[in-house]
């Protein structure tokens, strides 16, 4: 399969690698995107750090959270100023509330409608890109956080051993620093056990192979994968990180104190991260 080079610029783009190592490893992959950038990883050629799909449009992340739900959109535009107009600021609201008060998790007719009629009034191009909605249930609290006049929106939903817990300040507090860990750090998963095993079992054999260029013993071989996999989970899971506001500590540790603190018990148990564009 012949490869182009915008098909390697898009590979580079993804994974940070020269230009003549992202080709080779298309070629080798026979133009198969995906595995193309395992080879790279297997070969330790990119960068763990890469992140496509920076901000490339303008817009706004909105919530809304009642007692029961809690939704998070983003609503995205043409430019920085109508995204700082009230209509488009009232349309975004507008969608979130809705999206709370009938239970949407994706867009629909009637948000549609919606940015419709906005971009009749901005004359401009809008449209919703994401929608997150949460139930909140018994012994339940969310808390949201904005950055960034908008740029960044997160969602951080706690549940305690009482209502009782939920309502403490101190509780209250630890969720909004929870929200401020997650727009700074922007974890992949909320714990170890939300990881899809295929993710894993990927992560294994990139290792596997990284830890074989070696040449070392199969037991060796083991024991490093065992402790690069370990670390990239603790990288990517939102309690195994270490706490924003005290890097000593893991969030794990940090929610479990801020429980013995108050009498009671938290559990992490949802995030929504959102950033325009992404």
């Amino acid at each position: 399969m012949a490869v182009t080079p915008a098909d390697v610029k898009k590979l580079r783009d993804a994974t940070d690698a020269g230009m003549l190592d992202c080709k080779k490893a298309l070629i080798e992959a026979d133009g198969d995107f995906a595995k193309a950038e395992k080879i790279l990883k297997e070969k330790g050629l990119a960068s763990a750090g890469k992140r496509a799909g920076r901000a490339t449009s303008a817009g706004t992340v909105f919530t809304c959270i009642t007692d029961t739900k809690a939704a998070a959109i983003e609503l995205n535009c043409e430019t920085d100023f109508v995204a700082k107009t009230d209509q488009f600021i009232a349309t975004g609201k507008a969608i979130a509330e809705t999206c709370v008060k009938k239970g949407y998790t994706e867009v629909n007719e009637e948000i549609e409608t919606m940015v419709k009629e906005a971009i009749a009034i901005l004359k401009e191009n809008m449209g919703v890109r994401k929608i997150v909605l949460m139930d909140i249930g018994a012994n339940e609290m969310v808390t949201e956080y904005s950055h960034n006049g908008g740029q960044i929106g997160v969602l951080i939903k706690l549940k305690c051993d009482s209502a009782a817990t939920c309502a403490k300040e101190e509780v209250k507090a630890l969720a909004f620093d929870l929200a401020l860990h997650g727009a700074a750090f922007n974890p992949s998963y909320v714990n170890r056990n939300a990881v899809p095993e295929a993710y894993i079992k990927e992560q294994e054999e990139i290792f596997t192979a990284q830890a074989q260029n070696l040449d070392k013993p199969a037991n060796v071989v083991a024991g490093i994968v065992k402790g690069k996999l370990n670390k990239h989970l603790s990288q990517i899971c939102f309690v195994d990180q270490n706490f924003v506001k005290d890097d000593k500590i893991t969030v794990k540790k940090a929610i479990e104190d801020a429980g013995k603190a108050v009498g009671g018990s938290i559990e992490l148990t949802g995030y929504a991260y959102f950033m325009v564009g992404q």
